[in-house]
């Protein structure tokens, strides 16, 4: 594919693995009870909630130093699906109680994940993360039986048929009556796998408000947004962790997530 997100997906959806807003494919990677898979990541952007189904949280920025995890500025608050949230699939092993995502459950995805591409409409963004100036064409497949489920596709490279169905198109502003909440964000690596009906096109991306949840993705305020990309590095390979707080205080330790304030 000639255009830059298409590359990406195909070889970050498909190798390491964009809501009323929903999210995208790589092996699964194995489960790990000692952090592993992430190891060697040097930040990590946290979302934490009340419990499973709540609806809004606060995002923190940590980076690794020599005497370990460091909070970077201040938290945000932030929005999620109007579910809550249910484990997902990422990086962390999986998990037997609790609620398991599913496609169109409206929670979004809990545990740790790669970040993928940034996106948005413009044709650029200050991110050091790849970026993809969203088009008319370019969709998000979420239907569960399609060969492009959880794949960001551009219609001039699959053809229209192709994302026939599909509830995601990524200029939500041309499609959507003038919808701006993918305006600017980054690939959530949820079910990278591509596992059908476990979820799909999970996203960071603009909230209408601090009281309007979303599908499944996870959404914040401009001003936060541009601060997150701004401040995340690829070559530090960051990872998200999105969990309620009661089970992130549970694994903490063992996954070696930052301590909360």
């Amino acid at each position: 594919m000639p255009r830059l997100l298409a590359a990406t997906v195909r070889t970050a959806l498909l190798g390491i693995a964009l809501a009323a807003t929903g999210c995208t494919t790589v092996a699964e990677p194995a489960a790990s009870t000692d952090a592993q898979a992430w190891a060697q990541a040097q930040q990590m952007v946290v979302v934490t909630t009340p419990g499973w189904d709540a609806i809004d949280g606060q995002l923190r920025r940590f980076e690794r130093t020599p005497a370990g995890w460091r909070e970077v500025g201040p938290g945000a608050p932030i929005v999620i699906g109007r579910s809550g949230s249910g484990w997902g699939l990422g990086l962390h092993p999986t998990q037997a109680t609790g609620p398991q995502k599913r496609e169109g459950d409206g929670r979004a995805p809990a545990g740790v994940f790669a970040i993928g591409p940034a996106f948005g409409y413009a044709p650029s963004a200050d991110t050091a993360l790849p970026y993809q100036a969203m088009d008319a064409g370019d969709y998000c497949i979420d239907v569960p039986d399609s060969p492009l489920y959880n794949r960001i596709v551009d219609t001039k490279d699959v053809g229209a048929e192709a994302v026939k169905g599909s509830t995601e198109p990524m200029r939500r502003d041309i499609h959507l009556d003038g919808d701006d909440v993918y305006r600017l964000g980054f690939v959530i690596e949820h079910n990278a796998g591509g596992r059908a009906n476990a979820g799909s096109c999970i996203f960071a991306h603009l909230w209408r408000g601090p009281s309007r949840p979303t599908a499944g993705c996870t959404a914040m305020a401009e001003p936060a947004m541009r601060e997150l990309l701004a401040w995340l590095g690829p070559n530090r390979k960051p990872v998200f962790v999105l969990l309620p707080e009661p089970e992130y205080r549970r694994v903490q330790a063992e996954w070696g997530l930052p301590p909360l304030p």
